[in-house]
């Protein structure tokens, strides 16, 4: 046995000093993955006895300690089956009287030897909104490329299609699909009705992905819509959660300008995924079938950060800058960073407010979280890297300039938060700040060689102006027009 497999801690995936309830979580874990009854692959047979023993030495106080005894007194930082990078704002902090701003970007990357290596298999439940207002074009659309991903599927892959309107419907049940042509006439027959209920349809494709739920495929559930539900929000946000918690990945689809923009982020963002918007129904086709080919490139299918508090310090935004721009929520300690794709880093940035009170002599840390991994082609689980992020502190302060890589990102999420911006006056009955954020935003688009986003900018200033809100449309053509330039090659600074 290797020395790697001969440490019980790396063996779990914990760190040295690990809590008997980390412990134990990471032991159910892994033998959710390795167990005999379910797994039968040659070799880990024998890794699951291995962790079974690690876990009852480290779950015993006695053993532990008489096992620690035995270990090397430094612990070697164990090798991580993925490639990660830092970048700050700023070299050190000053020892001023106010408040001040840092950003910090991490880059996280499948490792260059596993970059074009065969993926996970799938499981993946397709939501599909077949309410009254879905015929037509949307609904043509939506069967021609559900059958088009069917008939992509691998043969390790499997697919669940769920329609939902007041109620659900197993249109085709998870399993391994040998008979597509008769699987096909199914979603043909497809007809739109009925209103818009995003809880039943939620619910049963959970039921659908759970049937096959696998620690070692990518577990994910896409949602289409063109409508809103109503009052059972709460429930859906809940059972995104519960998803959440099992590894099971959420992604959304906006059709047109119906839909409700904030009760999707929320519902994607709380499984680490991300909500999308299409204008036009022609665009289902490609935005499905690249959903689904990101999923097949998928390398690690979480990332999340295990965030501790620090006095004095404000984690006041986190932003997911690629694959899927979107903002980050931060959940009872918790950041979900989304997945790291085969061949796209996945880079987010965080903003801190440092309070002048905590800047004294030394060093400041900023960040004390650990960063869990889940990888499903991986046998046992991944050792959690401590993240302990801390800046020099020094009198006078020599910043330096911010590094070209955050520049590019901070220029991009200024005119995303001027969108937000403008939505945030608008809601306090501030109808000129509002629109003055919205005709500066046009501008820097202009600038940047935008001209259609511009365009439909200014006409959201007027809409202001004249009627005191924004149009459905143009209101989110804003927000995630503004998202996706995070993936657009660098143009012309900001204009002031």
């Amino acid at each position: 046995m290797s020395d790697h497999l001969r440490d019980y801690y790396d063996l779990l995936g914990l760190s040295r000093d690990a809590t008997p309830e980390e412990i134990k979580r990471a032991y159910f874990e892994s033998a959710q993955k390795l167990h005999p009854d379910k797994n039968k692959v040659a070799g880990e047979t024998e890794i699951f006895l291995n962790v079974q023993q690690a876990y009852e030495t480290l779950s015993n106080a006695t053993r532990r300690a008489q096992y620690d005894a035995t270990l090397p007194p430094t612990a070697q930082t164990p090798s991580l089956p993925y490639e990660h990078k830092l970048i700050y704002s700023r070299r050190n902090l000053g020892k001023i009287d106010e408040p001040q701003m840092l950003y910090a970007m991490l880059d996280l990357d499948a490792p260059q030897e596993t970059r074009r290596a065969s993926s996970s298999p799938l499981n993946v439940s397709l939501v599909i909104d077949r309410s009254t207002s879905m015929q037509g074009a949307k609904m043509d659309t939506v069967k021609a490329t559900a059958i088009q991903v069917l008939r992509n599927l691998r043969p390790q892959d499997i697919l669940s299609v769920i329609t939902f309107s007041d109620r659900a419907e197993v249109v085709i049940p998870a399993a391994y699909h040998l008979d597509r042509a008769r699987l096909e006439s199914r979603v043909q027959m497809i007809q739109p009705s009925g209103g818009t209920e995003i809880f039943q349809g939620l619910e049963a494709g959970a039921r659908e992905i759970m049937r096959s739920l696998d620690p070692k495929r990518i577990n994910h559930l896409i949602l289409l819509t063109d409508g809103r539900t109503y009052g059972d929000e709460q429930q859906s946000l809940a059972l995104a959660t519960k998803l959440a918690e099992q590894g099971v990945g959420i992604s959304c689809m906006g059709i047109g300008s119906e839909w409700n923009d904030i009760f999707l982020d929320a519902l994607s963002t709380r499984a680490g995924g991300s909500t999308n918007l299409i204008v036009d129904p022609r665009d289902i086709n490609r935005l499905l079938l690249e959903k689904f080919n990101a999923l097949i490139q998928t390398y690690a299918e979480d990332a999340v950060l295990e965030v501790k508090p620090v006095t004095g310090v404000e984690l006041s935004r986190v932003f997911r800058i690629q694959p899927d721009p979107a903002p980050v929520s931060l959940n009872e300690g918790k950041i979900r960073l989304g997945p790291i794709l085969q061949d796209t880093s996945t880079r987010v940035i965080f903003e801190y407010i440092i309070q002048p009170t905590e800047v004294q002599s030394g060093e400041l840390t900023f960040m004390d979280a650990a960063l869990k991994v889940t990888i499903a082609s991986h046998p046992f689980p991944v050792p959690s890297l401590r993240l302990r992020l801390l800046r020099p502190v020094s009198s006078p302060s020599n910043p330096g300039a911010p590094p070209v890589e955050i520049q590019q990102a901070l220029s991009r999420l200024m005119l995303y938060q001027m969108q937000e911006q403008a939505r945030e006056e608008l809601k306090k009955g501030n109808v000129e700040k509002a629109a003055r954020h919205l005709e500066r935003l046009a501008t820097n688009l202009l600038t940047q060689g935008e001209r259609s986003l511009a365009q439909t900018v200014m006409f959201e200033a007027d809409s202001i102006k004249k009627n005191q809100s924004l149009s459905e449309e143009g209101s989110k053509r804003m927000k995630y027009g503004t998202r996706m330039l995070f993936l657009a090659p660098p143009k012309k600074e900001l204009a002031q």
